[in-house]
């Protein structure tokens, strides 16, 4: 089942599913020796955990055997952490499983829809869940992120996974990550076209903003990413300042929160706490005062870029 090594997949991007099959057998640090000689960049993660051990986390991953060799030997039960998208070639599916629900049927019905089979390996997690690993496609770097009304996340750019044979505690007891299945001919999976088919509500509210954006010269695109880019603590805050910039600018309510709720869902905000502010904003919203922006208005505030871990 080798990936094919020009076109359009990575170059390090070699065969992942026997790579991910050797680990299962090996400790952690012949399992990241084995990664990095591949040449599929690795970081250490806390033993039984998530969290990365070093300062910058997956952006310090390395397919450096020196380096791997100095990391292991100082943490020999460390998990194993590969980054997802270009740093790697590989994007991922993942599939969760939480007291709430799961995203397997969900993902089922739209799976052959949007081309989302051509897999290349699937890795079960200890939640139950589910990795599905694509080839990642170089010229087409996606971002990325979470639906959580449909318990399915991607993993491509700013983003990592846990891999064969790491394990962390779930309930208290510990759970394996293991391979379960492969496949020939991967190809890579549609990102957005994912997405919009998980929830085709909010893919219809990003077209509207797309649409209030073409004819009104708002940047709402941007407007939004500001929005779903507040962490705690400012995110009820960012959002009340967006939808008063919207409702400033001769938008209704309605659509205002056809820009703005996929975002602040995003950010962390439920959707009752999404609909009491774009209300409260548009009480307090006065005309007169549009020409003015705040010291932290989406123009001139660097977001930073958040990492992406799957469960």
């Amino acid at each position: 089942m080798a990936l094919p090594a020009s076109g359009h997949i990575h170059p390090t991007t070699v065969d992942v599913a026997a790579i991910l099959a050797r680990p299962q057998e090996l400790s952690p640090r012949g399992a990241a020796l084995a990664f990095a000689r591949s040449g599929l960049p690795v970081f250490p993660c806390l033993p039984g955990r998530k969290t990365p051990l070093t300062r910058h986390g997956f952006l310090d991953a390395t397919a450096s055997l020196r380096q791997v060799e100095s990391w292991w030997g100082r943490w020999p039960d460390a998990n194993l952490g590969l980054p997802t998208g270009p740093m790697s070639g590989v994007d991922v599916i993942d599939i969760d499983v939480r007291p709430t629900g799961d995203g397997y049927a969900v993902f089922d019905r739209v799976e052959r829809q949007i081309g989302a089979d051509g897999w290349a390996a699937r890795v079960t997690t200890p939640s139950g869940g589910t990795h599905l690993y694509y080839p990642a496609d170089p010229g087409r770097p996606q971002s990325s992120w979470a639906c959580g009304s449909a318990h399915v996340d991607f993993r491509g750019t700013g983003g990592y996974i846990i891999v064969p044979p790491s394990a962390v505690q779930i309930g208290g007891q510990p759970g394996s990550y293991r391979l379960t299945g492969t496949q020939a001919d991967p190809r890579p999976v549609d990102a957005k076209r994912l997405r919009d088919a998980l929830d085709p509500v909010q893919a219809s509210r990003r077209l509207a903003g797309q649409i209030i954006r073409r004819s009104s010269g708002t940047d709402t695109s941007r407007l939004a990413s500001w929005v779903a880019g507040r962490p705690e603590g400012e995110r009820n805050q960012g959002l009340f300042w967006a939808a008063c910039r919207l409702a400033e600018t001769g938008h209704d309510r309605d659509t205002t929160l056809s820009v703005l709720a996929a975002a602040a869902q995003d950010a962390g905000l439920l959707d009752r706490e999404i609909c009491t502010t774009v209300t409260s904003a548009y009480r307090h919203a006065h005309p007169a005062t549009s020409a003015s922006s705040p010291p932290t208005a989406p123009a001139m505030t660097a977001v930073p870029m958040r990492e992406a871990v799957a469960l």
